[in-house]
């Protein structure tokens, strides 16, 4: 009976190990690459500005129409003449019958049909840069925030060691107040102590949940309250970016930057298919067809049919339209616009790497400053309980070790987010967040 006992409870546990969900940052970002909103919209526009990049949407392929007409017309009246005699009828009723094919090719139109292909070529690449910029938002987020739920599970933790301790402060001054040697002042302060450190936690809790619903609607899970588990329970610093490699991934793979080349191109692509309105263009027109009449009437032609074929060429000049000018002038002004905010984008980047680098520099150095205070911090807490335990430390002075400590342990978790979040942006303008898929 025992050895059932045990079986079943191993069961048990297996089951609600395997009902628990276990996270990494390379799943997470997975998983948010195949359910993410926002990625799914740029995937769906992206496919759309794939198709519209065809030969027929810019007009270099030819079209081909076929039309059928009938026709019927009752006359009152209808004179005829034949061997000079001239004979009236009345209410007579003709037919006919028109089919045919016509096809109508644009052989040249100063090039406004080859820059509008390229034109369309450029944009289906502006989508595939839309896309890129989308999945790279997704990753910088989805790190950002899968990051910021490490800490504030860190955070929980540490409040919950600060509650404990106060559960500890309490304890021992409710026994030396039973024994005469220790004032109800002291209790009531350490029991109002611990009642704030529970407050703190449990609110704490709050900012956990509040992480977890976040990182779930980042990922599009259909249950934004479902529960999982990190792996790590660290955040991981990476303390090896350079400045110049940086800057140099920006220059050749920035997204924003790369679209911004596309949008200059697109503007140039503009102009010239304005331009080509100054060249003569050649227009193919060919067709066949049968055409059918049937006449109710005296006449000796009482039915005719005719099988027939038909080419012609077309040329032609667009001497004036009026708006030509104008039109030439925008264009150029759209190219100067293009340029401008390449320019003004470049440097905008420039000054955004420099500050991230020189907040992620700044925070490396506090990390190093932090980390010796958490030190000296612990060492004190531990001779302040010592001190206490011995009744020879006020709790009001346990308690100031106490919070310097938490104050020490929440700083360095603070930092080491920061450098996290100033780590993520550094690869983001550089075109380098992807490698966390790697």
């Amino acid at each position: 009976m025992k050895r059932i006992y045990l079986f079943l409870l191993t069961v048990c546990f297996l089951a609600g190990a395997q009902a628990q969900k276990f996270y990494n940052l390379r799943y997470c970002l997975e998983l948010g690459l195949q359910n993410n909103y926002d990625l799914r919209i740029a995937h769906n526009n992206e496919e759309i500005s794939d198709n519209n990049a065809t030969w027929a949407n810019a007009g270099l392929l030819p079209t081909l129409d076929f039309s059928a007409g009938y026709t019927g017309n009752v006359d009152k009246s209808q004179e005829t003449n034949n061997a000079g005699v001239t004979t009236k009828t009345g209410n007579v009723f003709s037919q006919g019958v028109d089919v045919g094919l016509n096809l109508n090719w644009t052989l040249f139109d100063g090039l406004n049909m080859t820059a509008e292909y390229k034109r369309l070529r450029e944009l289906k690449r502006q989508g595939e840069t839309n896309t890129r910029i989308a999945i790279e938002d997704m990753v910088a987020n989805i790190a950002s925030e899968y990051y910021n739920f490490i800490q504030q599970k860190i955070r929980l933790k540490n409040y919950l060691y600060a509650v404990s301790l106060s559960k500890e402060r309490v304890r021992v001054a409710e026994m030396r107040h039973n024994i005469g040697s220790g004032s109800r002042l002291d209790f009531q302060q350490a029991l109002v102590d611990f009642n704030a450190d529970s407050a703190q936690y449990i609110k704490q809790q709050e900012a956990l949940h509040t992480s977890r619903i976040r990182l779930n609607e980042l990922m599009a899970v259909p249950d934004v309250d479902e529960f999982f588990i990190i792996r790590d329970s660290l955040i991981d610093i990476n303390a090896n970016l350079q400045f110049n490699e940086l800057w140099d991934a920006t220059l050749a793979t920035n997204a924003s930057l790369l679209q911004a080349g596309q949008n200059l191109n697109i503007a140039r692509l503009d102009y010239k298919k304005v331009r080509s309105r100054d060249y003569p263009y050649l227009r193919l027109n060919t067709g066949y067809g049968y055409t059918y009449n049937k006449y109710d009437s005296s006449s000796p032609t009482r039915k005719n049919g005719n099988w027939g074929f038909n080419a012609g060429l077309t040329l032609g000049f667009n001497l004036f339209d009026g708006n030509r000018r104008r039109e030439f002038h925008n264009a150029r002004l759209e190219i100067e616009n293009s340029e401008l905010a390449r320019q003004q984008l470049e440097q905008s980047l420039r000054a955004d790497l420099m500050n991230m680098w020189q907040a992620y520099k700044n925070n490396l150095n506090l990390l190093n400053l932090e980390r010796q205070n958490l030190i000296t911090a612990r060492d004190n807490h531990d001779i302040a309980i010592e001190r206490y335990m011995q009744g020879d430390l006020s709790g009001i002075e346990m308690r100031e070790a106490q919070q310097s400590l938490l104050d020490a342990e929440e700083r360095i978790l603070s930092v080491q987010y920061d450098i996290k979040v100033c780590e993520i942006s550094l690869l983001q303008l550089s075109g380098k967040i992807l490698d966390y898929l790697r």
